[in-house]
């Protein structure tokens, strides 16, 4: 039924109907899809001998008047492509980005890549019909419909869910459905009870709706719609804000500032980072696989042809198969981390009781002059979900998330706004790189981190900006388009009083031992004169004497322990000596000289 709703107004004519948002009478359009189709007339009928009940065509027309309206968007941005079409589409110059965004609605503000990707979606078209498409219906053709149930068009006489009065984790959908695949009459539907176990990320206290049930891998899914009173995210009125810088291996790196009643801003804490190096590589690994796979599947398809009975079909069917894996594991493992650097911004604001995240609006960045394994890796980062997952976890805790531009965040000082010198790494000053930041204004002289000076920069610029915040209207997040210069000017951070001595406490020699022994470890004066035997005192010296001791123990045993032979083996440590350290001097003996005596393989022990 979603099919052939669709295919039946997929044109221009109708969806700049829909999109326009009013009636023939000039009656606004509900905000619902499938109220606002059967304004338009636009009516479904079920297969022939098959019955079914008025909510069953709501939800077929809330899926097809959903992607009716997102199809507006992207018929606007190809259209504006193709009226201003270069003359090389592989290179626009700027005169040719200019048309191209003045025809484009918003296209001032729409991101350089989106226009990048249609126009080499346009340049695929060419290749393979050689003239350019008439629009964008020609371009795409009719979208794949998916198997699923948007029960939110539905009313109690089709589905109801309910929390459970004993267990809040648990909750009960009962809906009816068909007990056969043709549904000849109502009685051949029934109610279905469909137990589900809620994420403990919905609150307790929330309003569950009607879910929306996907049909993934034989198993069925439950997109569940709750809403909980949270507090409103102000634009204006922070004091304390949280800066977030983007990095390649170093995804995030995050700090809080504090605007003081005089003005003067402030760090918070030395910041933070969320390192996703490893996760970023399997990232690219899976990426690299996929091309792989695509190259062979496209050669596979080209060697079969139109002849479906060539040996190497199902080699294509399981190269397909394979791709569609792989693009699942990317999927899931870009979902998963941007789940994880959001839920670790949010954090970090939430431990700095921050009430506004601003956050460096990238949109525009284009991945070019870095190589062509670096431009890819950039162009594929999940910065855009983890902005969206952002969003979306602040908004529960009354946390503003505000984008600024990202001019000069990384090239000017935090506390000075001098340019910066850019050196590899903090020992070494002399070598060029990019890592370490290092200000030359002689009375500043801060050096850091390249990203923590970043999101110094970009906390202050939003603190001192945020009068200037605004609301996309067709985003609805807040953004500060521009920077004011006399407010730039006030952006800086003022560095702490360190209370640490400014001695040069280098270590320039040898450190002299301290003990908390009142008594020396070896004695001063010569020991009483006995008789020597086992009864009497042991002397001072280095070793007992009432035994016969290895051959090292008392070779040169002299005023210096160590000896330094003339030739042959240079000796080290208590090689010569019985168990003394390296350069370390005993007290001259005071009793006669011990005699030669062979060595035999007793121990001092």
């Amino acid at each position: 039924m979603v099919a052939a709703l669709i295919g039946e107004h997929w044109n221009t004519a109708d969806v700049e109907v829909l999109a326009a948002g009013v009636d023939a009478g000039g009656r606004r359009l509900p905000s619902n899809a499938w109220m606002a189709l059967r304004r338009l007339g636009w009516a479904v009928t079920a297969p022939e001998g098959v019955r079914v009940n008025d909510r069953i065509v709501r939800m077929a027309q809330e899926q097809a008047g959903r992607a009716l309206r997102s199809a507006a968007w992207r018929a606007e941005v190809t259209a504006g492509v193709l009226s201003t079409w270069p003359a090389d589409p592989r290179q626009r110059t700027p005169a040719e980005w200019d048309q191209v965004r003045k025809a484009i609605p918003g296209g001032q503000h729409l991101p350089s890549n989106v226009i990048k990707g249609r126009t080499r979606q346009v340049v695929t078209f060419v290749k393979a019909n050689g003239r350019l498409p008439v629009d964008v219906f020609e371009l795409e053709g009719v979208p794949r419909i998916p198997r699923m149930l948007l029960l939110a068009a539905c009313d109690r006489q089709q589905a109801t869910i309910e929390r459970s009065d004993t267990d809040p984790a648990r909750a009960l959908l009962r809906l009816q459905l068909p007990t056969r695949p043709d549904p000849q009459t109502y009685r051949d539907w029934t109610w279905v009870e469909c137990r589900i176990t809620l994420p403990s990320t919905v609150p307790a206290s929330a309003v569950l709706h009607l879910p929306t049930l996907r049909l993934t891998d034989g198993t069925v899914r439950a997109d569940m719609a709750y809403t909980h009173a949270v507090p409103k995210a102000r634009t204006t009125g922070h004091s304390v804000a949280l800066g977030v810088d983007w990095g390649l291996n170093t995804l995030l790196s995050a700090g809080a500032l504090r605007l003081g009643q005089d003005g003067r801003i402030t760090v918070l804490g030395a910041g933070g980072q969320f390192r996703a190096a490893g996760i970023l590589a399997k990232q690219h690994r899976l990426r690299r696989q996929s091309e792989r796979l695509h190259a062979k599947a496209d050669q596979y398809q080209r060697l079969i042809g139109v002849d479906e009975r060539h040996h190497l079909v199902g080699k294509h069917a399981v190269i397909r198969d394979e791709i569609r894996h792989v693009s699942a594991r990317r999927q899931n493992l870009n979902d998963a981390l941007a789940w994880a650097a959001a839920r670790w911004t949010v954090d970090q604001a939430i431990a700095a009781r921050a009430t506004a995240i601003y956050l460096e609006d990238l949109r525009s960045m284009e991945a070019k002059g870095m190589g062509r394994t670096l431009n890819t890796r950039l162009s594929q980062q999940v910065r855009g979900k983890i902005s969206d997952r952002m969003r979306h976890l602040a908004a529960e805790h009354g946390i503003a998330v505000v984008t600024v531009p990202a001019r000069n965040t990384s090239k000017h000082c935090p506390q000075c706004l001098t340019p910066l010198q850019h050196r590899k790494a903090p020992d070494r000053p002399t070598a060029s790189g990019w890592k370490w930041a290092i200000c030359p204004h002689q009375s500043c002289r801060w050096q850091g981190d390249r990203d923590h000076g970043a999101w110094r920069r970009i906390a202050a610029r939003g603190l001192t900006h945020q009068t200037k915040t605004v609301t996309d209207k067709t985003t609805g997040a807040m953004v500060i388009r521009t920077v004011v210069d006399e407010l730039e000017a006030a952006a800086v951070v003022t560095p702490t009083m360190s209370k640490t001595s400014r001695r040069d406490r280098s270590k320039t020699g040898p450190t002299r031992p301290r003990t908390s022994r009142p008594a020396p470890r070896r004695r001063r004066a010569p020991s009483p004169t006995r008789p020597h035997g086992r009864a009497g005192k042991r002397p001072e010296g280095h070793a007992p004497t009432d035994r016969r001791l290895p051959r090292a123990a008392h070779r040169h045993q002299d005023v210096n322990t160590i000896s330094t032979p003339t030739t042959g083996h240079r000796p080290r440590g208590a090689a010569l000596g019985a168990g003394f350290h390296l350069h370390a001097h005993a007290t001259p003996p005071r009793w006669e000289t011990i005699p030669e005596t062979p060595s035999d393989s007793g121990s001092l022990s």
